[in-house]
This record gives C-alpha cells, structure tokens and sequence, in this order.
C-alpha cells in the first residue's frame, strides 16, 4: 500500500497560501526569502526519487501554469515527471501530465489508488482535500515546512472544521534560515 504524504509550506500563523490567484491575497511569494539550498534538498529527500502527486483542480492549475516551464532540475524534474491524481469533473481539460482524473468520489478515489502498487503519494496545495484526508484516515503523514512569518491573513492549512486529530512528531529539522521541517505521523481521532 502507499504512503500518502501531507506536505504543506505554512507560516506561524497557519496560512498555506502562497498567490493572490484567487482574490486579493497581498503576500504572493512569500516564503522565497527562506529558501536554501539545504532546505531545497530536504523537501528532495522527503518526496524521494519518484513520487505520484495528489492535487485539487485548483493546485493543478496553478502548478500547471508554472512547473511545465520551471528550468530543468530535480525538483522541476521529478514533478513533471509524477503522476498527477486530480480531483476534477472536467478530466478531459487536463493538459499537463501524466495525469488521472480521481472519480467522483473522492474518499474512494484516493482509496483506490493508495490500494495499487506504485511511488509513495504527496498532497501539496489543495486545502479543501486535507480535512477530507484526515477526516477519513487516508494521511498517513504530514510534512511541515514552517518559514519564520506571520501572515494574519490567507487560506490556512487546518481550516474550522477539520477533525481533530493525533500526531506523533517523527523527526524536526531546523535550517539557519528559520524555517523548520517536521514529519508527522497520523496516529488517529483525538479521544475526548
């Protein structure tokens, strides 16, 4: 069975969003001042020499807006490269590959695959999927790559609603930039 991998770039305060794509987010870009060379070969370890990706129609579009033209390089690489399991109801739209649309059934979908053989599976972006994620015990992971600013404002990780949850810290790792990168195991419901 496959790992599937929550894995998230997130600001003190929680927020995930990263571009004003959708309305007036004043932040765009913001954890490029944090970027390194050792945390960039970090998240490479994390996701491994070959992965499949698990994206929103939303994440879809905005990677396939930027990835396809990045640069030849591992990361650009090794995106390009997985395959991307989309949730959509218009698969026939989808142009940047390899690519599977997820059924209309999402719980089922993402069942099904982490079920075949195949490289460990990685969320990125997609918000609105990690509380399903979780609330159905799909994640068994969530990597946090936390950069050293509070944006008070933005589409954040764990919005009102999501399931409470357990997590066992499996490792942390903190680079001279501030950033800190921590894997955590999904043991299961919190218990009252």
């Amino acid at each position: 069975m496959r790992k599937l991998t929550i894995m998230e770039h997130i600001s003190l305060d929680g927020v995930m969003q990263h571009s004003a794509d959708d309305d007036d987010f004043p932040y765009s870009d913001w954890t490029a001042p944090y970027r390194t060379p050792a945390g960039r070969d970090a998240i490479l370890a994390a996701y491994g020499e070959r992965f499949d990706l698990l994206l929103g129609r939303r994440t879809y579009d905005i990677w396939s807006g930027f990835w396809p033209k990045a640069p030849s390089g591992p990361m650009a690489d090794r995106i390009n490269a997985a395959k991307k399991f989309v949730v959509t109801h218009r698969p026939e739209s989808l142009a940047w590959g390899p690519f599977a649309g997820l059924g209309p059934d999402i719980v089922a979908g993402v069942r099904r695959i982490k079920s075949q053989d195949g490289p460990d599976l990685f969320l990125s972006g997609s918000s609105t999927l990690t509380s399903t994620l979780l609330e159905h015990g799909l994640a068994d992971q969530v990597l946090l790559i936390v950069s050293p600013v509070l944006l008070g404002t933005g589409k954040r990780l764990f919005a009102a609603g999501t399931p409470a949850r357990v997590f066992e810290l499996v490792s942390t790792n903190a680079f001279p930039s501030g950033v800190i990168l921590s894997a955590y195991k999904v043991i299961g419901p919190l218990k009252a």
